[in-house]
């Protein structure tokens, strides 16, 4: 939804079509031995000599990388005794070894583009190079794979690499283990040495907090857990598990904190740092409310602990914020715009609306209360955000899926990552994401294997591939570069982003071209409005692709993607119009496109031009929007308010927000005394709407005084939907503008 879709493009469709190709030719090696075809020194030098390029290449302007997503397949589900030992020389291409495992180390430093990569040798030193897929944050700084690291591959699948060598690939992170130096798997041959007096429980967690002051929590966390298998005392044992819990946490294991933590407190209910651990644990899992309770406990036996204080504010901030849906909105705005990435410390507030099972699209979203257009539905924090800057030097991701004939460019990748790690640190969080819409993927059915989530990488992309959303940074920057551009809702309604993010309650919502609910962002908070009034019960729905620029000859839009046509009255209408109707709907706006760019004379043939543009709409505007007369009614009541003659702006003006469905009442000049101006029924909002309405509030100025502060009224209503808020309209909007539509030009 709104992401850089460029599967139908033609330069990026040869890639997928190369990709094919690739693939279908390692096929006619399938089962052939991996036997490298150079030499162990060969590999070695090859890859130091490739490492050595990628560091010192210098940063660049943006470029576009093309990750591939291969044929997917299951994380390995199999105990690990039940799993048998193999050896690089018995490996073959382009197949997945079930049943074994392949125990290595790393002989060279790593190298990071779209995987994390590495040579590593058997015991009987043999090499390959390793990719580490969705890996690549993880593996990073001081938790980087360390020349020597001994790990295990479950399963190991040997692919042709794109330079022709073989390489084994690991799209699971489950697929993947990291094995402590003192494992019992690592063999002699590559053992340190360890003396007697290294191996009690207190060396150990000295160890362990050597490494934690180094930043490399992985190996801090295995040095704990050592110490407490090493029959630690009491003390040392509540010690050990306090410094394991700081390096989850730092680690963003929240889950695994928790544990500890709640461990210490069975053994001691009161102590201070296991509190507020806890606190911080339940904090970060967004389960505000308990930890405020937790919170309430160390500020009244720990009342002078500050930082306690300070972060109790903070977690009772966020309670409020879920509880009411009250946010600062001009704060929010503010935080967005310097935080980079802009992820926002908010909490989710989930209002009037509840997922049910609807007649013919599977779940949706739908009022449990009636509300008005405007009304916040909900404000959701992304369960994971990945953000592009735009005017930055970060390179772009081409992501190519061969099974689905899929092409993005964006942070599609990344998003996978991030969703890919968080799901493998908290699993907690693991059943409430693999029930969003899927389609017809089948993954394995274990969560967990070992003491170990197991996390199907494919799932979580297809899951990402019809539930992410394209975002900008800020909806109130797309709208105020749409209204300083003057381009009309045409121009503009297909907005295309490259950063994307996954929010979990906004995906229950489903397609209507007629929607009556309206998404912006600020930052990684999604905010949704009603766009219409709604009574209780109503199915929520908003856009998946906008109706707005489409090809009047075409249907409106193709949710092929997601796997169902839309059905709703507007796409129903075009499908029962003659293609010569809608052919000549097309040759009428061409020739009003040719009208308005030489305007001078030609006011009364645009007039005429747009009735018979309107005669070829059968169904009333009330019943299906007529799309096409939007931005040449919202063009023609610009040039008569910018002439000031009000009369035919408020006639043009009303007509083009009619277009779009709205029924107004009271709004006509000459204006009957006392008679409001009322929205009967709202219709689509577009940007062009709070314009439309303040152009309006203008003219009214002028011809029927107390209506303009109604129409203004309803351009803050509609300047709310789109960009989410009505806290900078007035640093946005003004009556008193150089504009016709209000639109002040200093915004920003």
């Amino acid at each position: 939804m709104d992401t850089h879709d460029v599967s139908d493009v033609p330069e990026y469709l040869g890639y997928l079509q190369a990709q094919k190709q690739n693939l279908k030719k390692a096929q006619s090696v399938k089962g052939h031995p991996a036997t490298p075809q150079k030499s162990k020194n060969e590999i070695l030098k090859q890859f130091m000599f490739r490492l050595s390029k990628s560091t010192k290449a210098s940063v660049s302007l943006t470029n576009i990388r093309s990750s591939f997503l291969p044929p997917a397949y299951p994380p390995c589900v199999r105990p690990f005794n039940e799993l048998k030992k193999v050896m690089i020389k018995s490996l073959r291409l382009e197949t997945h070894h079930r049943g074994q495992y392949l125990l290595v180390r790393t002989v060279t430093p790593t190298d990071t583009m779209t995987a994390v990569m590495a040579i590593v040798e058997d015991e009987e030193g043999r090499v390959l190079m390793l990719q580490l897929y969705n890996q690549g944050q993880e593996l990073s700084d001081a938790q980087c794979l360390k020349t020597g690291t001994v790990l295990v591959v479950k399963e190991p699948y040997v692919k042709v690499m794109a330079d022709g060598d073989y390489g084994i690939r690991v799209d699971h992170l489950s697929d993947v283990s990291f094995i402590p130096e003192f494992g019992d798997l690592v063999p002699l041959l590559w053992r340190t040495r360890v003396t007697q007096a290294d191996e009690n429980s207190s060396s150990w967690k000295t160890k362990g907090s050597e490494h934690f002051h180094e930043g490399d929590y992985r190996s801090a966390i295995q040095c704990y857990s050592k110490s407490l298998d090493t029959n630690p005392s009491p003390e040392l044992l509540v010690m050990a598990q306090l410094n394991r819990a700081l390096c989850f946490l730092k680690s963003h294991r929240f889950d695994a904190a928790l544990r500890d933590v709640e461990d210490v407190l069975r053994a001691s209910e009161l102590s201070e740092k296991a509190l507020f651990r806890k606190a911080q644990a339940l904090y970060q899992l967004r389960r505000f409310k308990e930890s405020c309770e937790t919170h309430a406990v160390l500020a009244e036996k720990y009342p002078n602990n500050t930082m306690a204080v300070h972060e109790y504010a903070r977690a009772s901030s966020r309670l409020l914020e879920q509880e009411s849906g009250k946010y600062e909105f001009k704060k929010m705005i503010l935080e967005a715009k310097k935080r980079q990435p802009p992820t926002l410390d908010r909490g989710t507030y989930i209002g009037p609306v509840a997922v049910k099972q609807t007649q013919s699209h599977g779940r949706g979203l739908f009022t449990t209360e009636a509300v008005k257009a405007g009304d916040l539905l909900f404000c959701e924090k992304a369960f994971a955000h990945a953000f592009h800057y735009e005017n930055g030097s970060k390179d772009l991701r081409l992501l190519l899926n061969v099974d689905t004939d899929k092409a993005t460019i964006g942070t599609q990748g990344e998003l996978i990552e991030l969703i890919v790690q968080k799901l493998y640190k908290n699993p907690s969080l693991l059943p409430g994401f693999v029930d969003l819409h899927h389609g017809t993927y089948k993954s394995v059915d274990a969560l967990e294997m070992d003491v170990s989530p197991v996390i199907d990488s494919f799932l979580v992309e297809r899951i990402i591939s019809l539930n992410c959303f394209g975002c900008p940074l800020l909806s109130r920057e797309s709208h105020i570069k749409t209204m300083k551009a003057n381009d009309d809702t045409a121009k503009t309604a297909k907005k295309q982003f490259h950063s994307s993010g996954v929010w979990s309650m906004a995906s229950y919502i489903n397609h209507s071209c007629l929607s009556n609910a309206h998404r912006s962002f600020i930052g990684d908070m999604m905010i949704v409005r009603a766009s219409r009034d709604l009574p209780p019960k109503t199915e929520i729905t908003f856009w998946y692709q906008s109706p707005i620029n489409c090809d009047p000859k075409e249907i409106p839009v193709n949710l092929q993607h997601w796997g169902f046509k839309c059905d709703c009255l507007l796409c129903k209408d075009t499908q029962s119009h003659h293609r010569s109707v809608l052919s000549n709907r097309n040759r009428i706006l061409a020739e009003l496109k040719g009208l308005f760019r030489r305007v001078k004379n030609n006011l009364r043939k645009i007039e005429d031009t747009l009735s018979s543009l309107a005669d070829t709409y059968c169904r009333s505007a009330y019943e299906v929007p007529r799309l096409a007369l939007v931005s040449p009614y919202m063009s023609l009541a610009a040039i008569y308010a910018s002439s000031q003659n009000f009369g035919k702006a408020v006639e043009f003006g009303l007509m083009c927000l009619e277009s779009l469905g709205f029924v107004i009442k009271g709004g006509n000049v000459p204006h009957v005394s006392d008679l409001p101006l009322v929205v009967q029924k709202w219709g689509l909002v577009t940007d062009t709407v709070v314009g439309c309405w303040m152009m309006l509030c203008v003219a009214y100025q002028a011809l029927a005084p107390t209506l303009a502060s109604q129409a203004e009224g309803y351009a803050r209503v509609s300047y709310r939907i789109c960009v989410g808020e009505d806290d900078t309209f007035d640093q946005t909007y003004s009556r008193l503008s150089d504009r016709v539509d209000g639109f002040l030009t200093t915004a920003k």
